[in-house]
């Protein structure tokens, strides 16, 4: 199979995360922090670790900071419902994916808080300047995904962070198309809260999630449980992280997250690289199909081609390509209704190609050729 649903997770997973996982799986099958026997004490230890390496690839001041969760949704609704001001304003854009929408929406039909979209740009992107025009004087935060799940538009989170800062709004990046595929300093760039998809850009395994908190951010839990600390007390712990992490933690994932960012350090300047010349090729070669259109970003090349082939639903057309050619593509909505009522797919969707650095210019090849082969044939079929 050719596999090209990066954005969904990624496929090909380097052997260090592999072992990790099956090295946590035989030799650390303990429940971390919970006992004081030595297999407990070294999956702690191992949690601890990761937590530091993600804290110092993000900009995280303390490793505390760092937040285990069952995925970036997870992250993302925990960010949300653990911020709420009743009566407050939220402003998030069109380009976001349902796990921010959905808890909004949700909150908003309850009546606690009022929502305010930012449309992108004209060239696809969300700046300060949408923000602003949605902004309210009740508003207290902003959700904006750095790079969008349909388009690969990356938004302007830099510049973004600044206005946050300057109006004393708190600001939450959705980082699941990002983190891993490029670099984020929450410090630099004002984020206050960063969920993360491990599972993606930095090739570790389902099963883990990140909600980093930048300094002097904080949120209530929306989760309440064990945490091994104060087990005396019926009230959930207020330190960080046992304040927002109850339950057993997902030791396998976090081996693999601990192994995904030491390898992501070593091999990011190749694999960006790779990465940026095989997104331009296969667009380029997209672009010059007749009866395709793309809505990819402009001058994006990070790995997410977007498109359409006149005529074929893009549900058909991945199914096609799947069935017929053994290429594993994506159609549909993506999670991110508004997008696609501002580019107008909400009927049709959109195939969403998407590549990794470990795709070779050979597959790119047979999926150019599909996608001629399926214009062309749908071209005749018309006539």
């Amino acid at each position: 199979m050719i596999y090209f649903d990066n954005s969904a997770t990624s496929g090909v997973k380097p052997d260090c995360v592999v072992n990790a996982v099956v090295n946590a799986i035989r030799h650390l099958s303990a429940n971390p922090g919970r006992s004081g026997h030595s297999l407990s004490v070294s999956a702690g230890m191992l949690v601890y670790s990761t937590r530091k390496k993600a804290a110092d690839m993000l900009g995280v001041g303390e490793p505390e900071r760092i937040i285990f969760t069952s995925g970036c949704t997870q992250a993302l609704n925990m960010a949300i419902l653990g911020t709420v001001i009743s009566g407050g304003n939220v402003v998030t854009t069109a380009l976001e994916h349902n796990s921010v929408l959905r808890p909004l929406f949700e909150l908003q039909r309850a009546g606690r808080i009022t929502v305010s979209i930012a449309e992108p740009n004209e060239r696809g992107v969300i700046t300060a300047k949408e923000i602003e025009r949605a902004v309210t004087s009740r508003t207290y935060l902003v959700a904006v995904n750095h790079i969008s799940n349909v388009t690969g538009a990356i938004n302007n989170i830099d510049e973004i962070g600044k206005f946050c800062r300057s109006r004393g709004i708190k600001f939450l990046v959705d980082g699941a198309q990002s983190v891993g595929y490029g670099d984020i300093d929450m410090r630099e760039q004002h984020i206050d809260y960063l969920a993360v998809a491990p599972h993606k850009g930095l090739c570790a395994i389902q099963g883990v999630g990140i909600l980093a908190l930048g300094a002097g951010t904080d949120i209530r839990p929306t989760l309440y449980g064990g945490t091994g600390t104060q087990s005396e007390n019926v009230f959930q712990p207020l330190e960080l992280p046992e304040a927002l992490e109850s339950g057993t933690l997902p030791t396998p994932a976090i081996a693999a997250l601990s192994a995904a960012i030491v390898h992501n350090q070593k091999t990011r300047a190749e694999k960006r690289r790779k990465l940026r010349e095989l997104s331009a090729y296969i667009l380029d070669g997209i672009k010059k199909t007749r009866g395709v259109t793309v809505f990819t970003a402009p001058d994006t090349y990070n790995g997410l081609i977007s498109f359409n082939i006149d005529g074929i639903g893009s549900m058909e057309a991945s199914n096609i390509l799947s069935s017929h050619y053994d290429i594993a593509v994506r159609g549909g909505l993506h999670c991110a209704p508004l997008v696609h009522r501002h580019l107008k797919t909400l009927d049709s969707g959109i195939i969403r190609a998407s590549v990794s650095s470990d795709n070779t210019f050979g597959e790119a090849d047979f999926f150019l050729r599909a996608v001629r082969e399926l214009a062309e044939t749908e071209k005749n079929n018309r006539m």
